[in-house]
């Protein structure tokens, strides 16, 4: 460990990144680590494009073009950014959950008829249990030594786990949500863990998590417009159509930014689903929604929780996919645009890491930078 820490401390952040020593071309270790990656490559249950389950190794790849200069906080690589190995056996649990689920997707569901659907559906769901109680597990190994944790995705029903140890080491806490979809279906296509359910299961099932502020949300059926109202001031939606109209009117987004932050706790977990983001940024996410908010806006809103006061105590990033061939296997990155989705992601990464490092004190934010932010309690 002690050599690991000197490799760190004499790291030439100016020099090129070595792409084998670690995320972003960092060296480290669990040991050494403020915030600590788990990548989670699974997708059993996505409805419409696929790709999210090489998310994890397509934003490895990508983080070594990183420059890790950051204008606002100052040095947080130094602080120890450690991406984990693959959880045990979910690779190969996830490709047979996706062989059984393809039928149920298919057909829209398990119609009454179709007995071997409903079994695969049985299998899908304990297949999803299982990778919940990994999740659970290794968040909160995570939490328990002091650290942040970030789940990497893999489609967006992967951090449910990483929410139930949060509650256990937390107590309450809120989650900012971003997303193109609202993501309260009640087990869409009978999946119990469906990537269309996470918020929904999550409220019903984790009575710690005692807000949702949801920002971006423009694509969604009235089931779950009747559920989050359900919810009374639990849930505040933030619906893209109303963020853009107020942004033409000439609303300051600053203002905006400030109204989302002061809905939230103490506490803060954030969960950023990619399509949260204009499409021009993530092309090859599963479910691409026009709209959405520029990659700026994003960061003010998460810079302006970092400043408020709040604690960010987790964070996942999920549904970033790399393009892939005509068999579901990745492009080689042979050019710049082939790494786009990644690219964006993992510079995303790298900032929401910054920002939760920042608002738990571990790091500064960089004196001589003045910038009006969104920054109140």
């Amino acid at each position: 460990m002690a050599t690991e820490s000197r490799s760190l401390s004499e790291y030439d952040p100016n020099a090129p990144a070595d792409s084998s020593a670690g995320v972003f071309g960092v060296p480290g270790s669990y040991e050494t680590a403020s915030v600590v990656y788990v990548p989670v490559p699974w997708e059993a249950t996505t409805s419409y494009g696929g790709g999210t389950v090489h998310g994890p190794e397509a934003i490895l790849a990508a983080s070594a073009q990183l420059d890790l200069f950051d204008l606002e906080v100052l040095n947080p690589y130094k602080h120890g950014l450690f991406w984990a190995p693959e959880l045990p056996g979910i690779l190969a649990m996830n490709e047979e959950a996706s062989e059984k689920a393809t039928g149920i997707k298919e057909a829209g569901g398990v119609p009454a008829d179709r007995p071997d659907l409903a079994e695969s559906l049985s299998f899908v769901n304990r297949a999803s249990d299982e990778l919940n109680r990994k999740v659970r597990g290794e968040t909160a190994k995570i939490l328990k030594d002091g650290k942040i944790p970030a789940i990497i995705g893999g489609e967006h029903s992967v951090p449910f786990g990483a929410f139930q140890a949060a509650a256990e080491f937390s107590g309450g806490f809120g989650i900012l949500h971003f997303d193109a979809h609202s993501d309260t279906r009640s087990a869409y296509m009978g999946f119990r863990h469906s990537h269309a359910s996470i918020m929904r299961n999550a409220a019903e099932q984790i009575p710690a998590i005692t807000r949702f502020v949801q920002v971006g949300i423009r694509d969604f059926c009235e089931e779950e417009l009747e559920f989050t109202r359900s919810q009374g001031s639990r849930f505040e939606v933030y619906y893209d159509q109303i963020l853009q109209t107020k942004k033409m009117s000439g609303v300051p987004f600053s203002k905006i930014a400030d109204d989302i932050i002061k809905n939230l706790p103490e506490k803060v977990w954030v969960s950023f689903d990619i399509d949260g983001l204009d499409p021009r940024y993530c092309p090859h996410t599963g479910t691409p929604v026009p709209g959405g908010l520029d990659f700026s806006e994003a960061l003010m809103i998460l810079r302006g929780l970092a400043k408020s006061g709040r604690k960010i105590i987790g964070f996942d990033l999920v549904e970033v996919a790399p393009p892939l061939n005509g068999d579901g296997t990745p492009l080689e990155p042979v050019q710049a645009i082939d790494e786009w989705d990644a690219n964006v992601a993992m510079r995303l990464l790298y900032k929401m890491s910054a920002y939760a490092l920042a608002s738990q004190g571990t790091t500064e934010w960089n004196p001589s930078l003045r910038t009006p932010d969104a920054s109140s309690k």
